[in-house]
């Protein structure tokens, strides 16, 4: 996995190329580049993009700027394979360190996103926005199996999606892997982005005691009580001696990001609870963590919503 971090400590020129299937989140992750410094550009025609990288490298010694660059099936002239093509070539090259990103969704959360808002799919102008949908996912394929990073965003927010962008390419972070904490409601279904994912259901459940079931596992009652149950301690320990010898393997491997996702069945009490320890532990080893909740304020449609996906 290409890391942002990595390619400014070898003074080779980030460089993320953009794609994936249309509705799956493209304009959304080139805002957010764009916000952690890149220079983002989009939908250009592929022939131009040597003249792109050429015009954007700066003064001669100087520092290039990182670019992120946006296409899909409707940039003009797309083909899939002249894509997979053009990202061996820049692979190749010593001065550059490119990233294909694909972002893909499952077929109802495009689908949703479309109806919304009331465009057209663009390999579907005059038919149902289904056959588009279909069509894309077959010619793009190529595309996804030379991917270096694949994000699915059907369940992911506009926040947690800038957050996994982040841990991949944000370029003022030491080079190593990232961990992102998470807990969450297995009512709601597993987090897709989760590479570990733990189960916390069997402890003790805070819900059934009225005092605290308004409060959540960040509150000091809950997690007291929580801390009570005789499995709690040694479900820690068992979390701590696995992950203890297993996140050097993936240092060793070059992984760049690793979600760790703890679940219960409401996402407000248990996993909330384990997955701050977690965290705290992780940050006392010297670990870069990100901790989220996505399920802690579930009646609200705060978290987990991916509505504010732009198609």
């Amino acid at each position: 996995m290409i890391a942002a971090a990595r390619a400014m400590s070898d003074k080779r020129r980030p460089f993320v190329l953009v794609t994936g299937l249309s509705g799956a989140g493209r304009a959304t992750a080139l805002r957010a580049l764009e916000d952690l410094g890149y220079v983002a550009v989009d939908n250009v025609p592929l022939i131009l993009l040597s003249d792109l990288i050429r015009s954007t490298a700066g003064e001669a010694g100087g520092a290039a700027v990182p670019l992120a660059f946006g296409v899909d099936t409707r940039t003009y002239g797309f083909e899939a394979p002249e894509l997979v093509r053009c990202t061996q070539e820049l692979r190749a090259r010593p001065d550059l360190s490119p990233c294909l990103l694909f972002l893909t969704a499952d077929t109802e959360t495009l689908q949703r996103r479309y109806t919304e808002s009331r465009r057209p799919h663009p390999l579907a102008p005059d038919r149902p926005v289904m056959d588009g949908i279909v069509d894309e996912r077959r010619q793009i394929t190529p595309v996804r199996d030379s991917a270096d990073i694949v994000i699915d965003t059907s369940a992911l927010s506009p926040h947690r999606f800038k957050q996994i962008l982040a841990g991949h390419f944000a370029l003022d972070r030491t080079p190593g892997l990232r961990l992102a904490v998470m807990s969450f409601s297995f009512r709601r279904g597993l987090p897709r982005e989760a590479d570990l994912v733990f189960d916390a259901r069997f402890l003790k459940n805070p819900h059934y005691v009225p005092e605290l079931k308004p409060l959540t596992g960040r509150d000091e009652p809950v997690a007291s009580y929580i801390e009570t149950d005789p499995d709690y301690r040694p479900f820690i320990e068992h979390l701590q001696g696995l992950l203890g010898p297993l996140l050097p393997r993936f240092d060793a491997e070059g992984k760049s990001y690793l979600t760790i996702a703890v679940g219960c069945t409401g996402g407000r009490h248990r996993s909330v609870a384990v997955a701050e320890t977690l965290a705290d532990w992780l940050r006392k080893a010297g670990r870069s963590v990100t901790l989220t909740h996505r399920d802690v304020d579930l009646g609200s449609g705060r978290q987990g919503d991916s509505s504010g996906m732009r198609v």
